[in-house]
């Protein structure tokens, strides 16, 4: 890998349709029109042109829906081969028998871990932007996790009703303080979660890699930013500019230890890793291993860490506390927390009991938060699509254009 890395560290640039349309490079009047373009585009959202982005958002959706069938009518081996495989499992599902056990039990497993690994997937793909599932769902459980451990004196919740429903063993209670942290740490949830996120990752770099082999221009405004921020490399002055080149040049000239840095700590900029990556060809299992590595075991032992440490027993109290000490509103404000953390104590010790979540508003509010943001994740994927297929008639009308 260093030896990739060596001989990677001078940008090659390719030669795709940028480069081909003036001779050298784009001129103004190519560029302003490209800013136009761009504009236009980025103003076909919901809010602003309803009727012509559901109108895109559909035709787009035709379209990638006819090219998935012709992709599944190339590969019709492995289709006809999947069909059988699920067909054996459906019989195995609904044929009466001793094995039933073993089937629901590899159901549950396998849904469990499908829905982890799912949510990963979209934190990190959102066709435009990503939906926060850490922030949403794995944080927490997590600290739920953490709360129902501190009130019960341990983790061993039984299974069933665990994980649809915390409550605490029988025989167990408050009076035991030492806690298998362990547990919370290496639990299967924050890995699976991980590697979705790492696979989310993965389409950036196939796209920026099949654009550099084929030497034609990906549909892609990353990757034409990505270029242009190679083109303007020596001159780039504002800091956003600096931060992508800097996670350009570890990527490319550290190699392996560069992507697993970029990949064990929050960075927004990942995408750019992943283009990288791909740009410069770098081996697959070079880049997926690091991002697996670095999501999966670093970036996601951090983050359970910190909710743990947050959520812990005597930090929870002191915040309820000091939330109590604000002037004026400070009781008011304490009483529905108190409530809230009273009703979840309830529950541990009392399976499908307890106050309903409809009684106190921060369940209220945390519902209503999460469905906004869901709705917003819609959202921005109908606008995503919609500027899709309004690039493709742009891409059309220009062609025609040079055609007469």
């Amino acid at each position: 890998m260093a030896a990739n890395g060596a001989s990677l560290e001078k940008p090659q640039k390719r030669t795709g349709g940028k480069d081909r349309q003036n001779g050298s490079a784009p001129d103004a009047s190519v560029r302003e029109r490209r800013e136009r373009d761009k504009e236009d585009r980025l103003s076909l959202v919901l809010w602003r042109r309803p009727i012509t982005t559901l109108q895109y958002f559909l035709l787009e959706t035709l379209i990638k829906l006819k090219e998935l069938t012709l992709k599944l009518w190339h590969r019709r081996g492995t289709v006809v081969f999947f069909l059988v495989l699920c067909l054996f499992f459906y019989l195995a599902y609904s044929t009466e028998g001793t094995h039933q056990n073993y089937v629901q039990y590899l159901e549950g497993k396998f849904l469990w871990c499908a829905y982890w690994v799912g949510l990963g997937i979209l934190s990190s793909v959102g066709l435009g932007t990503g939906l926060h599932t850490f922030l949403l769902y794995l944080g927490p459980h997590i600290a739920s996790v953490t709360l129902a451990a501190y009130e019960c004196g341990s983790t061993d919740f039984p299974e069933p009703p665990y994980p649809d429903q915390i409550v605490c063993p029988q025989g167990e209670g408050p009076g035991r303080q030492r806690l298998p942290l362990d547990n919370h740490v290496q639990g299967p949830a924050g890995g699976l979660h991980g590697a979705g996120t790492a696979i989310g990752e993965l389409p950036p770099y196939f796209m920026a890699r099949a654009a550099r082999q084929s030497g034609a221009d990906p549909d892609d405004e990353d990757y034409e930013e990505f270029e242009e921020m190679l083109e303007q490399a020596q001159t780039a002055q504002d800091f956003i500019t600096r931060a992508k080149l800097g996670v350009q040049n570890m990527v490319q000239k550290v190699g392996f230890f560069g992507i697993l840095a970029c990949a064990s700590i929050p960075n927004p900029l990942f995408d750019l890793a992943g283009i990288t990556c791909g740009h410069f060809l770098v081996p697959f299992w070079t880049f997926f291993g690091a991002t697996l590595i670095g999501k999966a075991i670093v970036k996601m032992h951090i983050q359970k860490l910190f909710v743990i440490i947050t959520f812990s027993k005597h930090i929870v109290e002191q915040m309820v506390s000091l939330i109590g000490s604000v002037p004026r509103v400070g009781p008011a404000l304490q009483k529905p927390f108190s409530q809230y953390l009273d009703a979840q104590r309830n529950k541990l010790h009392h399976a499908g009991e307890g106050t309903p979540a409809g009684e106190n508003w921060l369940s209220w509010v945390f519902e209503k938060v999460v469905l906004v943001m869901v709705v917003y994740f819609v959202c921005s994927i109908v606008n995503s699509m919609a500027q899709s297929y309004s690039k493709r008639l742009q891409q059309q009308r220009h062609s025609e254009e040079k055609t007469k």
